[in-house]
């Protein structure tokens, strides 16, 4: 599905719910970060051997899937509330980070860009 279509699928159900007076851009931020956070508590102390079978468990998968699902939609809508295209701005983001992170200096690297040799 196209990144147009499904913004237009998300601000139909909340304007058919008259959210958008709830939905201003520090707002929506804030969703972000409050749904990205309920998506880290999804893997909050869990070995490595345990988020591995995340992966493999039917009713996380579901769970993770929503969590998910709520930070895309929340940025979907800070994106149309600010006319910012999202397939473009990451575009741009990428090709600005292949300029920071070439892949002779980052490759297999967790480094940030500032510390690469």
């Amino acid at each position: 599905m196209e990144l147009e279509f499904l913004t237009g699928l998300v601000v139909a159900f909340r304007d058919a719910r008259d959210w958008q007076q709830f939905h201003l851009p520090n707002q929506l931020a804030a969703a972000i970060s409050i749904e990205a956070a309920e998506l880290q508590e999804k893997f909050l102390w869990k070995s490595p051997e345990e988020v591995a079978s995340l992966s493999s468990d039917a009713p996380s998968r579901v769970t993770i899937g929503e969590e998910l699902a709520d930070v895309l939609i929340y940025s979907l809508l800070l994106a149309h509330e600010l006319n910012l295209d999202p397939a473009a701005v990451i575009q741009d983001k990428l090709a600005k980070n292949a300029e920071k992170y070439p892949i002779e200096r980052a490759r297999g690297s967790a480094s940030k860009y500032t510390e690469l040799r």
